[in-house]
């Protein structure tokens, strides 16, 4: 602990984005760039060294969080990234994308603004690729045994990872033309660029992981020839098969979902198409879903120039402040967040029928209308009350060329005829099922991730694909590991 009073003297200070005008014209990162070390050291003086770490807890990976703040603050940034790595494969991935469950689980948290974790870890992770502190961690010595890795998204490149150096021959499948999974084709680059996934791509590469892309598992190579080629499997294939909405209107045209947007937008980006077949230029946009995708959804609609981009949710529009009677700390609270893309929404106006910034709250789809062509104009939408109960009968139509269902994912997407070739069992909720040990009903098959949990945050992911290597190595081996196994198969978040 570096500054004992640091809790008390400094207050807490986030990277600042860059100005709405500036960054709703381009694709960048919405971060000031180099505006985060300056400001790095004093945040990190505010972790308290506390005697029990809640914020351990909070994240499945068990991340080493007092230790690196205190080696950031006194300036030891090798040594903070080797902590922060020895938890954590991707922490700039993280450091990017998750909602820092660690720092609701700060005790800092109880009665004053937590911690900036997540900040320090993106800090200690550009550091060290600047200072060169990641070089590729190439095995002594190889094990003679295969594992084949279907999806490259963070659990199964976490797995990859993990077995790579433990010294086995590991293939990863992937189904798209490039790796990276939701982090390539659903997460825009806004949120994070696209070159911090090629970065870690490399590092593996020079370990030792080999990747096969465009292969689809179950069409272009079958279970069984799969099973013959590798000594054990992993299934990290993602929950990708999304949820509908099935209303009168729905068949009208200009009506998708959300991962049928995203990716075509992402594409652009990559330099594959000129422009998005899907383009919200010009167009009237709708977003159906409160969550992290819709506000991806939100983020590119606005920078692709839409006229206006409204976002429902169906949820009552959350306090400013955590409800201790029913998420007490050190929970993960539903508080009201502004993310960049409503920001950007509410400073430009986007949504002027929309409360506070593009998203109406308490808001339920009744029906689609649609034009003589059969094409999508408007949408009905009605007041509800927590039990999704109609407060308002009359409703009100929002104008709409373009609507777009982010709803969630309910599990692994079947049409690929991988679950029935491996003959694996399911849950009744439509997730692969496991045993304690992330085995399948099928001896050498396991499976991680999304395809298994359900959707859930990227910490899980990669904890996800940490901890079912150690199960693979377990089998292959016929020892116990020595790889970390942050999370059992069961283990879900803290609530309260």
């Amino acid at each position: 602990m570096a500054d004992p009073k640091g809790f008390l003297t400094t207050p807490r200070e986030e990277w600042p984005r860059r100005p709405v005008e500036e960054r709703a014209r381009d694709w960048d990162e919405v971060y000031v760039p180099g505006a985060l070390l300056p400001i790095i050291e004093k945040q990190a003086d505010r972790c308290m060294d506390c005697g029990i770490p809640f914020c351990h807890e909070a994240c499945p990976l068990g991340n080493l969080i007092p230790e690196w703040n205190d080696l950031v603050s006194r300036d030891d940034w090798r040594r903070a990234s080797d902590r922060l790595h020895a938890t954590n494969n991707f922490p700039e991935f993280t450091g990017r994308l998750c909602p820092a469950p660690c720092e609701a689980g700060c005790v800092l948290a109880i009665n004053q603004p937590a911690v900036t974790i997540k900040n320090v870890e993106c800090a200690v992770a550009d550091r060290a690729w600047e200072d060169g502190l990641t070089p590729p961690r190439v095995p002594d010595r190889l094990s003679g045994r295969s594992v084949a890795v279907i999806g490259s998204g963070p659990t199964g490149l976490a797995a990859a990872q993990q077995l790579t150096r433990a010294g086995h021959t590991v293939v990863v499948y992937e189904r798209d033309d490039r790796l990276g999974g939701l982090m390539r084709y659903g997460i825009p680059s806004f949120k994070m660029e696209k070159h911090h996934l090629e970065r870690r791509i490399g590092q593996m590469r020079a370990e030792g992981t080999k990747f096969r892309t465009s292969v689809v598992v179950g069409q272009d190579v079958g279970a069984a020839e799969l099973r013959a080629r590798h000594d054990a499997v992993v299934i990290a294939t993602g929950a990708t098969a999304w949820r509908e909405l099935d209303l009168p209107g729905r068949e009208l045209t200009g009506i998708h979902q959300a991962m049928e947007y995203l990716p075509l937008a992402n594409r652009v980006g990559e330099g594959d198409l000129e422009r998005s077949p899907l383009s919200a230029a010009g167009q009237h946009v709708v977003i159906v879903g409160g969550g992290d995708t819709g506000a991806d959804c939100l983020g590119t609609a606005v920078r692709e120039g839409a006229a206006s981009v409204t976002q429902l949710d169906i949820y009552a529009r959350p306090g400013a402040e955590r409800d201790e009677d029913t998420e007490p700390w050190p929970t993960y609270p539903k508080v009201y967040r502004l993310s960049a893309a409503h920001e950007e929404a509410r400073d430009l106006r986007t949504a002027p029928s929309a409360q506070a910034d593009a998203r109406l709250f308490a808001a339920s789809t009744l029906r689609f209308d649609g034009d003589d062509q059969g094409h999508v104009r408007s949408l009905h939408v009605v007041e509800v009350d927590a039990g999704r109960r109609t407060l308002d009968e009359s409703g009100r139509d929002l104008p709409a060329d373009l609507v777009l269902l982010a709803l969630g994912f309910s599990g692994p997407d079947r049409h690929d005829g991988l679950v029935d070739q491996f003959g694996l069992g399911l849950e009744p909720r439509g997730t692969l099922a496991r045993g304690p040990d992330f085995g399948t009903n099928v001896p050498g098959v396991f499976v991680a991730g999304d395809a298994a949990r359900g959707q859930s945050l990227i910490v899980w992911a990669i904890a996800e694909g940490r901890a079912v290597a150690a199960s693979v190595d377990s089998y292959l081996t016929g020892i116990p590991s020595r790889l970390p196994a942050p999370i059992g198969p069961y283990d879900r978040p803290m609530i309260a």
